[in-house]
């Protein structure tokens, strides 16, 4: 069987814990942000800054893009480095609605089939070529169509795009007011056309309309960029210069920003008391994400219901926060944490954590203890795989863990039984839920299998204007509907958490997204 890998989510970036993981390879936890309060809003005040631009952010990453080419790099973690060099028709506020980018408005006919952007005038790309309808129509035409294109399966509302000028609308295959949060920096960063025409050149060299400028790549290792004076806000850019370098082992990262060869640096967990001690400022990223286990209910023994409410009681969230996140995430049993607007109170706790429960199911499936044996497959060692096998081997299921480096294919070709994943979530919260309980989600590991009732929950929510008054439960009920699928388990947040140099200004606190807007650096 041939499949194609969802890029997507190919990208999507490791829980940090003390074990390093190699770089760039294919994980099953993602690390992101909780949507919990900071643990010093998003960064303490520090020492105040003038305004203007000011100094270099020194930012060591351990999301260092592979690609630069955003169709390529897709919607992983990865969109933030990107987002250094490109605009995007759409942002979000710390609400985490979609607000003007690129674009300064929109609207939809009163059919809510076609969407209007209406741009920006007088805005160019770093290679001089004008930001227009043309360059946006462009850009989402190839996010569709380009071979190896990481976003083709995020675009699938959209059936043709026509452009004039500055406008540009959108022709959707169903409606859908998802669209101004889909079309943001995680899945829509706008390159030049002309550079786009070679993509494997774009891809080291990337061209976009954002607030910074690429004058270095050094591929895996390093990038230099500039500010963009000819970026739409660059006066409200007050950073001159970006040294991104690829983040070291966890171990250095608390010294190299103590010498001061960093400023800005994600952290493990294991680290944070640490660069708190060396009077750094530490906080945690608002955003959502969870982790997951992922079951085939198409395979033995999961194709059993009482099996799977069986894992479902067995798991203990508690003990995945305090070991791998050493307190600082949070316990989920969503796709989405706590006091975002799609998570779903009435299904809070609905599978308590009931070691006897899950003995009785399993019991009454006609398994006694050691009977059922299974392989837990993933890419690389995991602290959180021996969890998992420790809990279930508690209500008698022998997990045996299997570390494949190709894990990939296999897990996106829905051949796995049983494995570990989590993201970093979406701007969109329909997409999340799609990629986790729809027919052909890609976090979906028992395809074509999904919950009843979901699709029309899901159709309901695209039909619903973001700004109406039932939103909000036309989306829980969405979340409730995902979450009878019996194909993940969901664990707990991770936290993204960053530590910098008090001279840096606090960062708007925008859920998942590092934006510099106003963010200052002081003593340079």
């Amino acid at each position: 069987m041939t499949v194609a890998i969802p890029m997507t989510e190919r990208q999507e970036i490791p829980v940090r814990t003390n074990v390093r993981r190699p770089r760039g390879a294919v994980i099953g936890i993602a690390v992101a942000a909780t949507l919990v309060s900071t643990l010093s809003a998003c960064g303490s005040g520090g020492a105040s800054a003038t305004a203007g631009p000011s100094g270099t952010l020194k930012w060591a990453s351990s999301y260092f893009p592979t690609h630069w080419d955003p169709v390529v790099g897709g919607s992983g973690a990865q969109f933030r480095e990107l987002a250094l060099v490109y605009a995007s028709l759409t942002r979000t506020d710390e609400s985490g609605k979609a607000v003007p980018d690129l674009a300064k408005s929109w609207e939809y006919n009163s059919a809510g089939t076609e969407v209007t952007f209406h741009l920006r005038e007088g805005l160019k790309f770093s290679d001089g070529e004008p930001v227009d309808g043309a360059a946006v129509k462009a850009a989402i035409e190839r996010a569709k169509t380009q071979k190896n294109s990481a976003l083709f399966g995020d675009l699938t509302s959209i059936s043709t795009v026509t452009a004039t000028g500055q406008d540009v609308v959108v022709h959707l295959s169903q409606v859908d007011h998802q669209i101004p949060q889909l079309l943001g920096q995680r899945v829509l960063q706008v390159a030049s056309p002309k550079a786009a025409q070679d993509p494997a050149k774009l891809d080291q060299n990337p061209v976009g309309a954002g607030p910074f400028v690429v004058t270095q790549v050094v591929p895996g290792t390093k990038a230099v960029l500039k500010k963009n004076p000819g970026y739409w806000d660059a006066a409200n850019i007050h950073i001159d210069n970006v040294e991104l370098t690829s983040a070291p082992d966890a171990s250095t990262v608390v010294s190299g920003l103590q010498t001061g060869v960093y400023n800005f640096a994600d952290l493990t967990p294991s680290q944070a008391d640490a660069a708190k001690k060396a009077n750094l400022d530490v906080f945690v990223l608002p955003g959502f994400n969870a982790s997951n286990i992922s079951l085939n209910v198409n395979k033995a023994p999961f194709n059993n219901e009482k099996v799977v409410d069986a894992v479902r009681h067995a798991v203990n969230r508690k003990e995945f926060v305090d070991k791998l996140s050493f307190g600082y995430g949070e316990a989920t049993d969503q796709p989405f944490p706590e006091k975002y607007i799609a998570y779903d109170p009435q299904s809070k706790n609905r599978w308590a954590y009931d070691p006897e429960k899950a003995k009785q199911l399993l019991a009454e499936a006609g398994f006694k203890p050691g009977d059922i044996k299974v392989d837990l497959v993933i890419p690389d060692a995991q602290p959180a795989s021996e969890i998992v096998q420790s809990q279930l081997a508690a209500v008698g299921i022998t997990v045996n863990i299997k570390v494949d480096k190709n894990w990939a294919k296999p897990f996106f070709a829905k051949e796995l039984t049983l494995s570990l994943y989590g993201t970093t979530g979406r701007d969109s919260a329909v997409q999340t839920l799609t990629a986790h309980f729809g027919p052909n989600g890609p976090l979906n590991l028992s395809t074509p299998y999904q919950p009843a009732g979901f699709d029309a929950a899901v159709a309901k929510v695209r039909q619903t204007p973001l700004d109406a008054p039932d939103y909000p439960e036309v989306l829980r009920a969405a979340t409730r509907a995902g979450l009878e699928s019996k194909a993940l388990v969901f664990t707990y947040s991770p936290p993204n958490l960053i530590a910098k140099s008090k001279s840096i200004s606090n960062l708007p606190k925008n859920p998942a997204h590092i934006d510099w807007t106003g963010v200052t650096i002081s003593g340079s």
